[in-house]
């Protein structure tokens, strides 16, 4: 039996059309059940006059679970709010091609109802520290849940990266970029790169290179207990973008120190694990 569920975070894609009525709903659903909720400032306008309503920052300290409404990248925005502080999200899927939002919005209160009753599973993810050190200064920190991405400005000519593990020498790639990706992020950009799937909770890292010169620069599964170093040796116009949302432009001879951060991200499986059955969906195995 998992803790008593009292205080309920959401944040909405609130983009989205489906986003009032989900409120309308959802909102009274849970105050009948004498859970207090929280609803993220930028979702004002949707919001009842009788709900709480509470900056990003403030929202994560006061629940007990995150309910991310939208798709993966609704949830991972609520991710990087939620950083180390160890609070559970749980996501209903808006879109289409989610990993991370497993739960379809026509199963919404029945995943609710498993959450209130403290029967659900709670699955913990692995999350990459990412440092990016200048002149051996860290000038940049990130904490990330899909991956932390090297790549160049569309009209930029490739770069030449040193990749070491473990502060042994791997790789000096001529590429388009690199990702070094966790096994969550496996089935997004790593995916199109070429990079292998993994299940969600093995300890493992993938490095893989975007587009490289030579053909035998091939995607790399590394435990994820191993450090990942990554320096820019040649190359203008160059970003690191950590789960596609945040990052900061690099220098030449920039590097980049990426392991294991020591916190985990927790996710919320109400009707348990269902990775297999994810991927026959979402990418149509049949």
């Amino acid at each position: 039996m998992n803790s008593c569920i009292k205080r309920v975070g959401i944040i909405l894609k609130w983009q989205d059309a489906r986003v009032q009525s989900i409120v309308d709903d959802i909102i009274p659903w849970l105050r009948s059940r004498e859970v207090e909720v929280f609803l993220d400032q930028s979702s004002v306008e949707h919001c009842p006059d009788t709900t709480c309503i509470a900056p990003p920052e403030e929202l994560v300290k006061r629940v007990d679970v995150v309910s991310v409404f939208g798709g993966d990248g609704t949830l991972l925005y609520a991710a990087r709010l939620i950083g180390t502080s160890g609070v559970p999200i749980l996501g209903i899927n808006l879109g289409s091609l989610g990993f991370l939002t497993e739960v379809k919005l026509n199963k919404m209160h029945d995943a609710f109802d498993v959450l209130l009753s403290g029967q659900y599973q709670l699955e913990e993810r692995v999350l990459l520290e990412v440092e990016v050190l200048r002149e051996g200064r860290i000038v940049g920190q990130y904490l990330a849940l899909n991956d932390a991405v090297i790549n160049k400005n569309a009209l930029a000519r490739i770069i030449e990266l040193e990749v070491s593990v473990n502060s042994q020498p791997v790789l000096l790639t001529r590429a388009d970029g690199l990702i070094v990706s966790t096994p969550t992020g496996s089935t997004a950009y790593s995916l199109a790169a070429g990079g292998p799937i993994l299940y969600p909770i093995l300890e493992a890292f993938i490095v893989a290179p975007i587009c490289t010169h030579t053909l035998t620069n091939r995607p790399l599964v590394i435990p994820d207990r191993f450090t990942v170093g990554i320096c820019l040796r040649r190359g203008s116009d160059v970003m690191l973008t950590v789960d596609g949302q945040v990052g900061m432009p690099l220098q030449q001879q920039d590097c980049l120190r990426i392991r294991r951060a020591q916190s985990t991200l927790r996710l919320v499986l109400p009707f348990g694990n269902n990775f297999f059955e994810l991927l026959r969906e979402k990418l149509r195995w049949g």
